[in-house]
C-alpha cells in the first residue's frame, strides 16, 4: 500500500478558525477528506451542495483528488455582493470629494 496523504482541512466561521491536519489514503477526494475530518459534525449549517470549496484559495469540485500537502477550504456564502460595495465606496469617494457650497 502507498504511503498516507498528509492534508488539511479548513473552515473559517464567522467566530472561529477549523483546521484539522489528517492523513489520507492515496485517491482520497475533496469530498471524502471533508468527511473523515468532523467539520461536518461541528458545524452542521455547512451545506456541501451550495458552499464552494477550494485548494489553496482555487475551487474545485468535490471529487477532486487530493495531493500531498493540500489544504482543502470550504468557503461560506458571501455576506454582500463585492461589486455592489465597491460601487457603494466609489459613491461615497465622490461624494466626500465633492466641494461644499
Amino acid at each position: 500500500m502507498s504511503e498516507a496523504v498528509q492534508v488539511t482541512v479548513c473552515y473559517a466561521h464567522a467566530q472561529q478558525e477549523w483546521i484539522r491536519p489528517m492523513q489520507v489514503a492515496p485517491g482520497t477526494t475533496i469530498g471524502e477528506a471533508i468527511e473523515q475530518s468532523g467539520v461536518l459534525q461541528d458545524f452542521p449549517e455547512i451545506n456541501l451542495t451550495t458552499q464552494p470549496v477550494g485548494i489553496y484559495a482555487k475551487k474545485k469540485m468535490l471529487d477532486t483528488v487530493l495531493r500531498e500537502r493540500d489544504r482543502i477550504e470550504i468557503y461560506r456564502p458571501l455576506v454582500a455582493d463585492p461589486k455592489d460595495s465597491r460601487r457603494k465606496r466609489a459613491a461615497k469617494k465622490e461624494q466626500n470629494a465633492a466641494p461644499s457650497a
